[in-house]
């Protein structure tokens, strides 16, 4: 499953770099509502909720929405302003119609209130409809949803209140030494532009981002099926949003993805863990990864164990090894196969990673 981003600017403007405080902020306010998907974070996410004064923790929670489940597009800007205020100056100028929409699409789930559909700050039924479905998603979902449909204007404030307050509370205090990183690594990416083209920067970005040999498509790993279009894709880095891939990919929003820097390991792609997955759900492959788990193994040896054929273990281990669970080594005419330990342990983490992404 991919996300495909189909660019149509001229070859030399189709990528851009670019630091955000606005989407470093939200990235930092997804840990402070999901801290299970950032185990790393968690005692900072621990420190800034004790030291939040009540109303400002319920505020935060109340806008939640916004950035939970999913980031609103609104929050991950195409062009990055150097200031937190130039940015949020930036959403205050979006026409409520277009915030409105990025905002049921988080609060409400799927894409069904994207244009054409009627407007359900004009339209009762689909107003009637968005609140039915903010409601099955929970009680704050639905008084979100209530607020927006009633007064958007006044949740607007609210929320870029909510917005100023933690950069007050928190986020100020940490974006000097943030910043620092984001610029060593924009440093890192835009050089490789220059000197090896679009791909290589992308290659650093992520092992589940690729690009096109002709730079006019990316395609990035994600549990999705879609396209989208746009003369510019911004890369904007994080400090905080690690495991995530966040992709604006919405029509009438230039595309936006929001990664993690320096990340030391490439990841596994959701082929990858699917492949692991299939492989060990087998009983006799199982059988045979326990016996490979205590010593090597030729295909002979696996056969007699197990009181199977020479070409059905054969068909089993090709399965394996194609899942990157075995290693082998060849000894003579031998072939002797052995556990990949460390693929199997971290087929968790790569499942949850691929998950997270």
């Amino acid at each position: 499953m991919t996300l495909r981003i189909d660019l149509c600017g001229p070859p030399g403007e189709r990528v851009r770099f670019a630091a955000s405080p606005l989407a470093e902020l939200t990235a930092m306010l997804h840990v402070l509502a999901e801290p299970g998907h950032h185990p790393a974070l968690a005692g900072w996410a621990g420190d800034v909720w004790a030291g939040l004064a009540p109303e400002q923790a319920e505020r935060l929670r109340e806008a939640e929405v916004l950035w939970r489940s999913s980031q609103a597009d609104f929050l991950l800007p195409a062009r990055p302003r150097p200031t937190l205020a130039e940015e949020l100056d930036d959403v205050d100028r979006i026409p409520d119609e277009t915030y409105a929409t990025a905002a049921l699409v988080t609060t409400c789930g799927g894409t069904r209130f994207r244009s054409p559909v009627p407007s359900p700050l004009t339209d009762p039924v689909a107003r009637d409809r968005a609140l039915e479905v903010a409601a099955a998603r929970g009680p704050r979902h639905e008084a979100f949803a209530e607020r927006l449909l009633t007064d958007p204007a006044a949740v607007r404030t609210r929320v870029r209140r909510t917005l100023e307050r933690c950069a007050e509370a928190f986020f100020d205090a940490a974006w000097t030494g943030v910043a620092a990183r984001l610029e060593a690594d924009l440093r890192v990416k835009n050089d490789l532009v220059r000197r090896q083209g679009i791909g290589a920067a992308l290659t650093a970005v992520s092992g589940a981002v690729t690009a096109a040999p002709d730079g006019d498509r990316i395609v990035v790993d994600k549990l999705q099926d879609k396209a989208t279009s746009g003369s510019t894709v911004t890369f904007i880095p994080s400090v905080f949003n690690r495991p995530h891939l966040v992709v604006v990919h919405a029509p009438g929003w230039q595309p936006v993805v929001q990664y993690p820097v320096a990340d030391p390991t490439a990841p596994v792609s959701l082929s990858t863990v699917t492949r692991r997955l299939e492989a060990l759900s087998h009983p006799v492959r199982l059988r045979l990864l326990r016996t490979l788990a205590r010593a090597p193994h030729t295909t002979g040896e696996l056969a007699h164990t197990w009181e199977l054929t020479p070409p059905e273990v054969s068909r089993h281990l090709a399965v394996l090894r194609e899942a990157g669970l075995l290693t082998t080594r060849r000894e003579g005419r031998y072939v002797r196969y052995t556990l990949d330990q460390g693929a199997v342990s971290t087929l968790g983490t790569d499942l949850l990673s691929a998950v997270l992404r």
